[in-house]
């Protein structure tokens, strides 16, 4: 007997996995659809395996290593303006399982969730696998795809129970201004709910300032704030992320992925602890290389005719191609299929990502010439 339950089934079809295992099989494709770095792990990390390895063969604790979170208590008082002590901190198997077990943690059966629309494609199947409601707010272009306050507030009910907001923003780019934060932390303590941001990107700035929400005053008992090492040092691959918030939600997270992972790896976070440590050149070496993409991809992209505002943050430029098609997943098939250049549209981020099409400067910079290269040759 195979019976595969309704929630699954109901989860939404996306092309990105289809575009991963077409462009790791077939050599003649160009993908511009990565989510993770292309750079590889910085060596300093990488070389501290011999030296930890032994020490990596138990669980953790659940809630992960005491040095690892000691030190994470540190790095956030300095970089994020965060203040909390040990038990306001979780280690998880990168920040997809924290916010995974966070929602178990919070939700009850039909509560909301305010959510970004364009937004990670990964929060909607999370809130509904949890039986949880997603209520969607839409980012315009004219906006800069920045979330407007007033329609959160007007999405609000009595069955709100956490505003999902993503700084810098995956597909968009997007780095919410201290006013717009400000907003909502204001209607957050107003309405009682709380705000889950996720800051997988915050290290990946173009001249703009990173603003963590839980830095504001009074925000202590209303924010999750979500971390990883995936982005920012290039450690996709050891699955290793952080959460940091009022300690009963952190208690009852740690109670709900104990079920699901029951410990984050050993040796990645071993390999979590000596990255906090290395010189900054490196991730500065990073983010001076994706902006050099960043400026060309962009003004290539308007060049060729798909508007295209210029992010400040992550590493995705988010075109417009409304004049082009009505059908975005079927066109951007299509420039697979005749260009040979594996690109993500925007429908996987949401109804109201219907016209964009995603494209990733996490990728070598002679790929991304010779991609919008092969892009031109198709709309000719």
């Amino acid at each position: 007997m195979v019976d595969i339950s309704e929630r699954e089934q109901e989860l939404p079809d996306v092309l990105i996995p289809e575009l991963l295992a077409i462009a790791a099989e077939r050599k003649d494709i160009i993908s511009l659809g990565p989510g993770e770095p292309d750079f590889i792990t910085p060596k300093p990390i990488l070389d501290h395996v011999k030296n930890v390895i032994w020490k990596s063969t138990h669980y953790s604790a659940p809630a992960g290593r005491t040095d690892l979170r000691e030190a994470l208590v540190k790095k956030l008082a300095k970089e994020n303006k965060i203040d909390v002590n040990l038990e306001n901190v979780a280690v998880g198997c990168g920040s997809q399982e924290l916010l995974f077990a966070s929602f178990l943690a919070s939700l009850d059966v039909s509560e909301e969730v305010i959510v970004p629309n364009p937004g990670y494609l990964g929060y909607v199947p999370a809130i509904e696998l949890v039986n949880a409601v997603p209520v969607y707010v839409k980012l315009d272009e004219e906006d800069n795809f920045e979330f407007n306050p007033e329609r959160i507030r007007e999405a609000i009910t009595k069955k709100t129970k956490v505003i999902m907001i993503n700084t810098p923003g995956n597909p968009t780019g997007t780095v919410l201004s201290k006013k717009v934060l400000e907003e909502i932390a204001e209607i957050a303590v107003e309405k009682d709910v709380y705000v889950f941001s996720d800051e997988a990107y915050e290290k990946l700035i173009y001249g703009k300032k990173h603003i963590s929400i839980g830095s504001l005053n009074g925000m202590e008992d209303y924010v999750a704030t979500f971390h990883t090492f995936s982005k920012s040092y290039a450690m996709a691959g050891f699955r290793v992320g952080y959460v940091s918030g009022p300690k009963p939600l952190v208690d009852a997270i740690i109670k709900s992925k104990h079920y699901v992972s029951i410990a984050p790896p050993n040796l990645s976070q071993l390999l979590a602890l000596k990255a906090l440590t290395i010189s900054k050149s490196y991730i500065t070496q990073m983010v001076k290389e994706y902006n050099t993409r960043r400026l060309y991809m962009v003004n290539r992209l308007n060049k060729l005719g798909l508007k295209t505002i210029m992010p400040n943050g992550a590493f995705y430029a988010f075109s417009n191609v409304k004049h082009l098609t009505s059908n975005t997943l079927e066109f951007a098939r299509k420039i697979l299929r005749e260009a040979k250049v594996a690109v993500v549209p925007g429908t996987d981020f949401g109804k109201y990502g219907e016209g964009y099409l995603r494209f990733s400067y996490a990728t070598k910079m002679p790929l991304i010439k010779e991609a919008l290269d092969r892009i031109e040759g198709f709309l000719k």
